[in-house]
């Protein structure tokens, strides 16, 4: 676990990441959070609030007495939703520094092939 943010929050995150991997597809079955809580070494409150989050955002559903499971439609809502935040994280930035340095369109796509192929 990363120093700095909410525990629950890198286990909601784990939990997404697994799902846009692949590791947990959709309807499939997701680690109880007494499981969690276990291999993290964390509360289970604690893993339960993550589980909740996915829940609160449709990621994740409850199938009474039996646990939580996958979405339908969780991976492409979860990329959209990451590709989203990419933009606004990376990409937005990156652009208003290269307007700044005079870098054009067709410059700065050069020179991230050119980082693709090192």
């Amino acid at each position: 676990m990363e120093e700095g943010r909410p525990i629950f929050l890198q286990i909601a995150e784990l939990l997404e990441n697994s799902i846009l991997d692949g590791a947990l597809p959709e309807e499939s079955q997701v680690p109880s959070t007494n499981e969690l809580a276990a291999f993290h070494r964390i509360n289970p409150a604690t893993a339960a609030k993550g589980v909740n989050k996915l829940v609160d955002d449709g990621t994740l559903y409850k199938k009474r007495g039996i646990g939580m499971f996958v979405s339908p439609g969780a991976r492409a809502k979860l990329r959209g939703r990451r590709r989203d935040e990419f933009a606004r994280q990376y990409v937005r930035p990156l652009l208003v520094e290269a307007r700044k340095l005079g870098i054009d369109p067709a410059e700065l796509k050069n020179m991230i092939d050119g980082w693709e192929e090192s």
